[in-house]
């Protein structure tokens, strides 16, 4: 019986090597943090070792993602993070979006909680130092003074979409 489980999940792995996820490789940065908001080359070297690779249209793929199940896990995981916050489509999000995302981004880092512990086991550069921690959250807080300056108080909340008359509560 155990010999049959093995055998059948073999196969399973066996197929899975050939039915691949899409890889996240847009080069598209039309609407890119940067073409709101300046960052310097220092930010920049940060942003790239820790965030991009989950946070942008661009992941640079390391070669052992071309194993499945590792290959699925790595595309949930990229798909996640940027459902949560995307540098290469901060542009598009309403203002309100746009200052939430970075209040988030500060207090994760802050925290200690980006970039995923499961990320830096593996990319140890990744890790972030103290000075690093302070000039990215210093970069965001910079923006998010400039979003409140420049926008009526309003504007910066996040607002639900009106449902149509009659929908369900």
């Amino acid at each position: 019986m155990i010999k049959k489980i093995l055998v059948g999940l073999l196969i399973v792995l066996i197929v899975m090597q050939f039915i691949r996820p899409e890889k996240n490789l847009s080069a598209d940065t039309t609407k890119d943090i940067t073409t709101l908001y300046p960052m310097s080359d220092s930010v920049k070297i940060v942003f790239d070792k820790a965030c991009a690779d989950c946070h942008t249209n661009k992941t640079n793929y390391p070669w052992y993602t071309a194993i499945e199940p590792i290959g699925y896990w790595t595309a949930d995981h990229v798909k996640d993070g940027k459902r949560h916050f995307n540098l290469n489509e901060f542009a598009g999000y309403r203002i309100g979006k746009q200052n939430k995302k970075l209040e988030e981004c500060i207090e994760q880092i802050k925290e200690g909680e980006m970039p995923l512990p499961s990320y830096t086991l593996i990319h140890q550069e990744a890790k972030l130092s103290e000075a690093e921690k302070a000039l990215i959250s210093d970069w965001c807080q910079n923006i998010v003074d400039t979003i409140k300056a420049t926008y009526p108080a309003d504007s910066l909340k996040l607002k639900r979409p009106n449902k149509p008359e009659g929908a369900a509560k």
